[in-house]
């Protein structure tokens, strides 16, 4: 997948998450503690086929950003070249994550409910983030808007 180069997540932002997901404070994220955030984000794993990805019970902070990584990124071994139909897909799949009533649109109001399951919304005007890639100035982003944004965000 090839959200990863996509998203805006720094590893403040990560690591934010991953003490979130760390339920029991143990300074290591279980693999249900994984998997309940990406069936959050729209991944569906079951446990057993996430243990043969991570090759472990339990991530601790430093695993976890390993993870993200190499999860997100596309390594194809063909010069990262990426393929546009495999893009398409992994940017309809994050639209989706966001657009939470499923009406084509995400609004300010969807990317905050999302930011706050993520444990990653800290008070940011949603609105501001979404009116910076508004091209058609209706308040909310279509899918081409959306895509527009995140290609911005991988040069």
């Amino acid at each position: 997948m090839l959200l990863a180069n996509m998203c805006l997540l720094t590893p403040n932002d990560l690591e934010r998450i991953f003490e979130k997901l760390d339920m029991n404070g143990d300074g290591l994220l279980s693999l249900e503690e994984l998997n309940h955030l990406l069936e959050k984000t729209g991944f569906k794993f079951s446990l057993e086929e996430l243990e043969s990805l991570v090759r472990k019970k339990s991530l601790n902070l430093s695993e976890f950003l390993f993870f993200y990584d190499t999860m997100l990124k596309r390594d194809d071994g063909d010069d990262d070249k990426i393929d546009d139909d495999e893009v398409e897909s992994d940017l309809v799949k994050a639209f989706n994550v966001f657009d939470l009533d499923g009406d084509g649109f995400i609004t300010s109001q969807d990317l905050e409910c999302v930011l706050k399951r993520l444990g990653m919304w800290s008070g940011k005007d949603c609105t501001t983030m979404i009116c910076s890639y508004d091209t058609n100035l209706d308040g909310r982003l279509d899918f081409q808007e959306f895509k527009n944004m995140m290609m911005l965000t991988t040069s």
